[in-house]
């Protein structure tokens, strides 16, 4: 399946794990086998992720950049989710964790990603200002 990627001047995304940055110009690339692309925009570093589902999704990153090493990423993955679970009520965002947890079976890694991107947007609502930490540090 061909991937078709437009990219801006100077923007960064990342090919199996490799991150790359885009010249001075505007760019179109093609990959036209099977790799594990995310824009910059789509990549979480590991001290970012501060929450229940932004460390689902981190795991859920590292399983697609990187497929071959996906294994070794499950247990965490399942520690994670495990715990997510318990603390999750609401009948639509468990079902939503069900299909995350079977993507990751079923080594569609970017299905579980997407999946992660809905845990946390509700994340998100629940919680308000999930990134208040980084706030109150720049306030000092």
């Amino acid at each position: 399946m061909t991937f078709k990627l437009s990219l801006d001047p100077g923007e960064k995304f990342a090919i199996n794990g490799a991150v790359i940055v885009n010249g001075d110009r505007h760019a179109v690339l093609t990959v036209d086998n099977q790799a594990g692309v995310l824009r910059d925009s789509d990549v979480i570093r590991e001290d970012e992720a501060r929450t229940p589902a932004t460390r689902l999704y981190f795991v859920c990153m590292l399983s697609y950049l990187d497929a071959d090493a996906a294994d070794s990423h499950y247990p965490r993955f399942s520690e994670h989710m495990d715990a997510f679970m318990e603390v999750v009520e609401n009948p639509r965002v468990r079902l939503i964790c069900a299909q995350v947890s079977l993507a990751m079976m079923n080594r569609e890694y970017y299905r579980a990603l997407s999946g992660c991107r809905e845990l946390i947007a509700y994340e998100t609502l629940i919680l308000g200002d999930i990134d208040v930490e980084q706030r109150l540090e720049s306030r000092a």
